[in-house]
């Protein structure tokens, strides 16, 4: 499966990008960094520059249909960047209405609160996107992943780095089919 890992130009957790990347690759889909501009991105670790990694495609030049899955990692900055975007947030959006499992880690609900996706989910984040969550007409829960089968597509969420592996764990079972 072609897996779009979307993500601003600076500002993602570094970790929130290699460690699914590395699950999906090790097994056997092919991840596609997909940014709002051509070139490198900057990722983080933190509030410190991290490496810098090449981006494949550009939003506005592919689709959502040429993708089987989404994954958005977060940091404070990358989702705010992308909400931002209307091409980014239409892209995210088109996940969901061509039924496409979808990952979010972090901040990274942010794009989806500006996507209007959550409305009726039950999802998790870091703390501080609670309020959004819920003023979106999410139901926010504090859980180390979190996967909603409301809707046409699943969504699997996690709450910060820590929860890595089980959040890799949960959308390569998603992706894979076997959930729900």
């Amino acid at each position: 499966m072609r897996i779009a890992f979307l993500v601003a130009p600076e500002g993602v957790e570094q970790v929130e990008l290699t460690e699914p990347w590395e699950a999906a690759s090790g097994a056997g889909h092919e991840p596609v960094l997909v940014s709002t501009q051509s070139g490198k991105i900057q990722a983080f670790n933190h509030l410190d520059k991290a490496d810098t990694f090449p981006v494949d495609e550009v939003v506005g030049e592919t689709s959502a249909g040429s993708f089987g899955g989404l994954v958005l990692p977060g940091g404070v900055a990358n989702p705010d960047f992308l909400r931002m975007d209307e091409k980014a947030v239409a892209f995210v959006k088109d996940f969901f209405e061509r039924g496409r499992p979808v990952a979010a880690i972090c901040h990274a609900p942010w794009t989806l609160v500006e996507a209007d996706v959550v409305r009726g989910r039950v999802l998790t984040s870091w703390p501080s996107l609670r309020t959004d969550i819920e003023n979106a007409g999410g139901t926010w829960v504090d859980e180390q992943v979190k996967i909603c089968d409301h809707g046409s597509s699943q969504l699997v969420t996690s709450r910060k780095p820590d929860d890595l592996k089980a959040f890799c764990d949960a959308f390569l079972h998603v992706f894979a089919g076997e959930a729900g």
